[in-house]
């Protein structure tokens, strides 16, 4: 299970996600090789690439966000 604390919203383009829950908040990429750069905490950049079908789960926690995805989708 990947898991990274941002201190940043993400923004998920239409065209390539949909939300697929509001309680907990999920993703789901509806595109294959879907690209997503998340900054942690600590300001480290990664590049995330996701296939088709990949759900992200994003927690709201105090100031950040816990980000959290199956590793199986990660290209």
């Amino acid at each position: 299970m990947g898991l990274l604390y941002t201190k940043f919203y993400l923004d998920f383009e239409p065209n390539e996600w949909k939300e697929v829950s509001s309680n907990p908040v999920i993703f789901e990429t509806i595109t294959d090789n879907v690209s997503l750069e998340v900054y942690d905490t600590s300001q480290n950049s990664y590049k995330l690439k996701f296939k088709k079908g990949a759900k992200l789960q994003i927690f709201q926690v105090v100031g950040k966000f816990r980000l959290t995805w199956n590793d199986d989708d990660i290209i």
